[in-house]
């Protein structure tokens, strides 16, 4: 008998609504909403992005942990690993008895046949759900159709006998998931490029070609197995992981078919080079909305919080740092006081403390949150730059 897969929810949506809100909903943040996404307070004045926090994706996977939480009481309930890049939400899943099998001490060893597994936003790669299925647990799948829809063209890549080049992250949950699938039916290759110095060593290889050995190397742990960049990149399917910076990865899509037209022509390009649209339209949003924001306001500063691993998070601070000092908090405790701000620089992997952040007299502060932060951190995070305004 074929494992029990749930995928459209558990029934219980109702159930956990309340709890849910009680979680992770803000009477605040609605105000603002309400208020043409403008708060004044004192000196402050603050404006929220138009798009920001939680998306559809996310919300979903989140009530679906709740939902499973309470369909199966009696069982030993595993989540892979976080089921968003967000620590407060994961630790809220912990606290409802949730066990994360990526924590030290757990492993994929402790999962029996009468357990329940749910299956992160991010995916999984093709390997483990076919290990939990052959260990004939419970599954419920909370994967992002914005995922599955990437999934989707990389195995036609595969069936196509293209090679997927996706833009993203090698050690991201996501794109492991995504290059997993890129090996649709064991025909199919997949290389990872990481940024545009990663795409532009590829086009060069495209063009020109090179050292064999050099370039295996370069990518060691950002390409299939068996991988010849000789062999693997006469033609070429382009995807991505679906947080990444959207301009970016249409800029590496682009020079990727600019290097197949020099070194095939124009004619070849229809039976050499695939793209297909697979940026998360949510990510898209809030990416535009901060830009939006940035153009429209005068800022002296921005404040952009959610998970330090997050993504589209971390993208979103990189737009905002381009126009305007920006600060990535992890969460509201970020805001340590009017004098000190502890947060991530763009492109460091740690996080500093910065003093005399907050400027003196009239402040206006743009604010935006990761998809995978709750509006209770953003409407916490308010009421902490409040406190300063006012001290």
């Amino acid at each position: 008998m074929p494992p029990l897969i749930f995928r459209k929810g558990l029934d219980l949506k109702h159930e956990v609504a309340g709890i849910l809100a009680a979680s992770y909903h803000s009477d605040l943040i609605e105000a603002i909403k309400q208020a043409d996404f403008r708060h004044l307070s004192g000196r402050l004045t603050i404006h929220l992005a138009r798009e920001f926090g939680f998306c559809y994706g996310v919300d979903r996977a989140v009530d679906y942990a709740y939902q499973t939480r309470r369909r199966f009481p009696d069982r030993t309930v595993y989540l892979t690993g976080e089921i968003i890049h967000n620590p407060h939400v994961n630790a809220e899943l912990r606290a409802q008895g949730i066990r994360f099998l990526s924590d030290p001490g757990a492993s994929l060893d402790l999962v029996m046949p009468a357990d329940v597994v749910i299956l992160p936003a991010f995916g999984v790669t093709v390997e483990l759900l076919t290990d939990l299925q052959e260990r004939g647990c419970i599954l419920v799948d909370t994967t992002c159709g914005s995922v599955l829809n990437v999934w989707k063209n990389v195995k036609r890549y595969a069936d196509e006998g293209f090679t997927s080049i996706i833009h993203g992250k090698y050690w991201h949950e996501e794109t492991r998931a995504t290059a997993s699938q890129a090996l649709h039916a064991g025909s199919g290759r997949y290389l990872i490029v990481l940024d545009h110095g990663d795409a532009a060593i590829v086009c060069d290889y495209i063009r020109h070609g090179g050292r064999r050995e050099d370039f295996l190397v370069r990518f060691a742990r950002a390409i299939s197995p068996g991988f010849d960049p000789d062999r693997d990149l006469q033609r070429i399917g382009c995807a991505n992981q679906t947080t990444m910076l959207s301009s970016e990865s249409l800029e590496v899509g682009e020079m990727l078919k600019t290097a197949m037209r020099d070194r095939y022509g124009d004619q070849a390009l229809g039976t050499r080079f695939r793209a297909f649209d697979t940026i998360c339209s949510a990510t898209q949003d809030r990416q535009d909305a901060v830009k939006a924001l940035l153009d429209e306001q005068p800022l002296d500063l921005m404040i952009v919080i959610g998970g330090l691993n997050s993504s589209n998070t971390c993208n979103l601070a990189r737009i905002c740092a381009q126009q305007v000092p920006t600060y990535h908090i992890a969460d509201p405790e970020g805001l340590v006081s009017a004098a000190d701000i502890r947060h991530k620089p763009v492109g460091r992997a740690e996080e500093i403390t910065t003093p005399a952040w907050l400027p003196p007299g009239e402040v206006t502060i743009g604010l935006t949150s990761g998809a995978s932060t709750p509006n209770n951190l953003v409407d916490a995070a308010i009421r902490r730059l409040e406190r300063f305004a006012s001290a």
